[in-house]
């Protein structure tokens, strides 16, 4: 067994920070008050750091880029069945895969709701003053009760399957997000090298400050 570089240090700060984020917004949703304010903020960071994981999508690292765990129904089949070939477990398995794309979506439609949502309160969202009032409604309705607990349920599943790859077939996925590397077989020596040096980070950093920046301008249309 020896290690393989396959996720690239921008793609590991990204989960790490989506994570905190998550939390966070949890967190401060449930404390209310003016928590809301740190709620809105985070909300904002999330949307930055969906931009920048769709922009590092194309151009991140091999396993970090969604052609590599883009399967067909047929490969998931043999997954599922446990004769696919071996490379599928390198980056994300066909049903991790699943798993990235439900949470990247469910994330999206959560961020895109609460820059619609209005409480009738003290707060809304950025985007209310351009939607309408059915609109607005029907974002927040979907905000408060149905995308947070799409959300939650996501979280929890991921946990789960954490769990399930660290106990049963004693695969430490968190480690690798941790240090990047995997410690695969040697015929790992025949993968695509991951390119993971100051180049490639330069590019992230250019990538998260754009992505930065329109988060930003976004949340800015709030105030006319």
């Amino acid at each position: 067994m020896t290690p393989v570089r396959v996720w690239d240090l921008p793609t590991r700060v990204f989960h790490w920070l989506l994570a905190a984020c998550v939390v966070g917004l949890v967190v401060t949703a449930n404390l209310g008050g003016l928590w809301m304010n740190w709620h809105l903020r985070l909300g904002h960071g999330v949307l930055a750091l969906l931009l920048f994981r769709l922009c590092w999508g194309v151009v991140g690292g091999h396993w970090s880029r969604f052609s590599s765990f883009l399967y067909s129904p047929r490969t998931l089949r043999h997954y599922l069945r446990g004769d696919a070939p071996w490379t599928v477990e390198v980056g994300h398995s066909p049903l991790g895969a699943l798993s990235v794309f439900a949470m990247l979506a469910a994330l999206a439609a959560q961020v895109g709701s609460g820059l619609l949502s209005d409480d009738a309160i003290a707060f809304f969202g950025p985007l209310t003053r351009f939607a309408s009032p059915d609109t607005v409604e029907w974002a927040t309705w979907y905000h408060t009760a149905v995308g947070k607990w799409l959300v939650l349920g996501l979280v929890v599943l991921h946990l789960a399957a954490l769990l399930y790859y660290r106990i049963v077939r004693r695969q430490a996925l968190v480690a690798a997000m941790v240090t990047g590397d995997k410690h695969l077989e040697a015929r790992a020596g025949e993968l695509p090298t991951v390119a993971d040096g100051a180049g490639t980070r330069a590019l992230a950093m250019a990538l998260a400050a754009g992505c930065a920046a329109v988060a930003w301008w976004v949340s800015s249309l709030g105030h006319p």
